[in-house]
């Protein structure tokens, strides 16, 4: 089973260090996990993240997972569904947010000034009787 997710009280984030390449992502994105006990292998469990992208940053393909995740725009701007090139696509500004299913395609990704995303991501738990 894997480790419960830590209890943390209200503290300042330290948002020069820690953060690090979420695999499979060009260099220029980069993850902050907060809290985490995401067991992806077994489909349970969750974890909070930070995620920054550096300005001019972009990714060419779509995203589809098995979880559950909700994003929402802190700073910066974050376009969706830009082109192969970084091109095209509707911008979203800070305020902005996302809950998505399980099986969603979503994506490409660009931010034309950098941006920092909250996310959270999680399997449901089944229903009673299931």
């Amino acid at each position: 089973m894997s480790k419960s997710k830590p209890h943390l009280e209200l503290h300042k984030l330290d948002l020069q260090s820690g953060w690090e390449a979420p695999p499979g992502f060009p260099s220029g994105i980069k993850q902050k996990v907060l809290a985490s006990d995401f067991d992806e292998a077994r489909k349970s469990r969750g974890r909070s993240r930070l995620v920054r992208f550096d300005p001019g940053v972009y990714t060419v393909d779509y995203l589809v997972h098995e979880y559950w995740e909700e994003v929402f725009v802190v700073s910066g701007d974050l376009t969706m569904g830009n082109d192969r090139n970084g091109n095209g696509g509707t911008s979203f500004g800070p305020g902005s947010y996302a809950c998505r299913p399980p099986g969603t395609l979503h994506g490409p990704f660009k931010s034309n000034g950098g941006c920092i995303l909250f996310e959270l991501h999680y399997f449901a738990e089944p229903s009673a009787g299931q």
